[in-house]
């Protein structure tokens, strides 16, 4: 059938439909606070299962946080461990779970900030608190501590999990 004739006989269909009284009308309930908070926790397990999946394949030994960020410390840096306030540098390789490259600093240059005080992912902020200058991680951060439901309107869609292969700067801090 062709393209026309399709959309013409759709709307005819939904024109009977419509003006048939037989047809009942479909009430659609909002979901309250206990049905979103049983969403949410769907959700946050499948990612969870999503994340260990990945693990597994890529033969990763990593941890996860209490509030959920994946890491694995791959060099541990020297000195003290970053603070609030500390001016952090770092190469980073940020990519989707299949593989697909969402930024890097060979192509953005190093991300440079203040711990604390700068709009990042919170996973990243949190991971970026386990390393030291001279550090290596890859952290996976799970949608709730990365961009959520709605992404960052470029690279990332909505509700997407986050992998960052991180090297900190040397000789940075406060």
């Amino acid at each position: 059938m062709k393209a026309p004739h399709f959309i013409w006989l759709i709307i005819i269909l939904f024109s009977v439909k419509c003006n048939n009284p037989s047809v009942k009308s479909v009430i659609i309930k909002k979901p309250g606070k206990n049905e979103l908070a049983d969403i949410n926790r769907y959700f946050v397990q499948k990612d969870r299962e999503r994340i260990q999946n990945y693990i597994e394949r890529k033969n990763l030994s990593m941890k996860e946080s209490s509030n959920g960020l994946w890491y694995y410390i791959k060099k541990e840096g020297t000195g003290k461990y970053f603070t609030d306030n500390d001016k952090i540098s770092f190469d980073y390789v940020c990519s989707l779970l299949d593989g697909t490259e969402c930024y890097s600093s060979d192509k953005l240059g190093p991300k440079d900030f203040v711990l604390g005080k700068s709009e990042i992912e919170t996973g990243l902020d949190e991971g970026l608190r386990l390393l030291k200058p001279g550090g290596a991680a890859i952290f996976i951060l799970p949608p709730f501590l990365a961009y959520g439901m709605v992404g960052d309107g470029k690279s990332i869609s909505s509700r997407a999990i986050l992998v960052y292969d991180i090297k900190i700067h040397e000789g940075i801090g406060k």
